[in-house]
């Protein structure tokens, strides 16, 4: 039987592998994970992240930033769940801890931050917030 929630696995992985000072963290992959991990590359929160395709399924390593001694990630969190989808329009994005932090959305137009689907105006599946 299958992952009932990929994304909160992979999310889980990584907030464990923050506490335990870990310098990479591996899960399984799919589409919208490779496109979530993209966005903290981006955005910074994460060192990188290398998908390997040689096995039956793809699997996504992460490499983890620290500052300091400190994670760069404070807090990483699922919002919109299969048990409770949480849908955002364009007027309710609302930003997360005052604009310090960063909503990740899959919108009609692909996966994005907050900030890039105000830009755009447009809503969608509030997927998890990184702060």
């Amino acid at each position: 039987m299958g992952m009932t929630d990929p994304i909160a696995d992979a999310l889980t992985r990584i907030r464990n592998a923050l506490m335990a000072r870990k310098s990479e963290v591996s899960f399984p992959a799919n589409r919208l994970l490779k496109e979530i991990v993209r966005i903290l590359k981006e955005e910074g929160y994460i060192e990188d992240y290398i998908i390997d395709s040689s096995g039956v399924q793809d699997v996504i390593t992460v490499k983890l930033r620290y500052y300091k001694g400190e994670s760069v990630i404070r807090s990483i969190r699922r919002v919109s769940k299969p048990g409770r989808r949480i849908y955002v329009g364009k007027r309710n994005l609302s930003k997360v801890i005052g604009g310090l932090g960063i909503a990740i959305l899959s919108t009609s137009q692909g996966v994005m931050t907050d900030k890039e689907a105000r830009a755009r105006g447009i809503g969608g599946e509030y997927i998890c917030e990184v702060w």
